[in-house]
């Protein structure tokens, strides 16, 4: 039932040139060598041998996940101004952007809890937040992305495709997709919203309902000393939180009509790239386990 088979996706119109594609080449160079760097360091330095460092290593690995699935396309797509793709190839490419974002979701919100029996349940953070409770938080974070965003690429397939087949983007993203359709996208549009719902603003309640009971529990301490050394175990991750998800509403909230429509592929464009290379910064930087680990691997090598 689906007259389409080839997609062209627009990229950049009018944006097409080598110093882009320089840059976005250097952003994926740099978000591959941080992120790689970031996971050799936790596995090497038994500094860095705990829970927090192993759901970061997740998290380094659904970055990397994400940008070698949506930045060599976009290099393609500018460097000759716009780029074919096949359906089944665009549905590949969106499946495997559900699993990364829904992965990154999970893996925040366990990140949250882990941060939140640290500061506010220390007697019992060693028995609860154990290797088994790694292991298994992280394995299911993986298995209810895959199957989420299965469920929509799913629905995808179920529509009809037989319209334009000019995707305004530079990646397959859901909004463009389902606008190429010519069948009824109710149903498949209140399954989305539910997914939406229990993978982006449940994870995200559970960790704005952390982070109160964690700052509570801060401003009871006494000494400056101690409420300073206790925000400092949760300002990296509360950085990469407000982060992640201020660009995920400000990209899925933004009309996409009219002139606005640049805007919201900019937004895509730090949503996809520019949060991936902040991410083993924000940790790393500030971080004096880290900066030992990275001094002693130099003076290995």
């Amino acid at each position: 039932m689906t007259n389409i088979s080839i997609l062209y996706l627009t990229g950049f119109p009018g944006l097409h040139n080598l110093n882009l594609f320089s840059f976005l080449l250097l952003m994926f160079c740099l978000i591959m060598v941080g992120n790689i760097l970031i996971i050799v360091l936790i596995y090497l330095s038994r500094n860095l041998h705990s829970p927090m460092y192993f759901f970061l290593t997740q998290l380094s690995l659904s970055d990397i996940l994400l940008a070698t699935n949506i930045i060599p396309n976009m290099l393609s797509l500018v460097l000759h101004e716009g780029a074919t793709m096949s359906l089944a190839g665009c549905l590949v490419q969106f499946y495997v952007f559900g699993i990364a974002e829904c992965s990154e979701c999970l893996l925040l919100t366990v990140m949250s809890y882990d941060r939140y029996m640290a500061i506010c349940k220390p007697l019992h953070y060693n028995n609860i937040i154990n290797a088994s409770f790694c292991l298994k938080s992280v394995v299911l974070s993986w298995i209810v992305s895959c199957f989420m965003s299965l469920l929509d690429v799913l629905g995808l397939c179920r529509l009809q495709f037989c319209g334009d087949n000019v995707i305004d983007h530079f990646f397959c993203d859901y909004s463009p997709m389902v606008k190429l359709s010519c069948s009824d996208t109710f149903p498949l549009q209140v399954q989305t919203f539910i997914l939406g719902f229990c993978i982006i603003a449940c994870p995200f309640i559970i960790i704005v309902i952390s982070y109160v009971c964690i700052i509570v529990t801060i401003l009871k301490i006494q000494s400056d000393s101690g409420r300073q050394k206790a925000f400092f175990t949760c300002s990296s991750h509360l950085s990469v939180v407000s982060i992640f998800y201020g660009t995920l509403i400000s990209v899925y909230m933004v009309p996409t009509r009219g002139q606005l429509l640049i805007l919201g592929k900019v937004l895509s464009v730090f949503y996809t790239v520019v949060t991936p290379l902040l991410n083993p910064l924000i940790y790393s930087m500030r971080n004096r386990d880290f900066m030992t680990a990275f001094r002693n691997l130099q003076n290995f090598i």
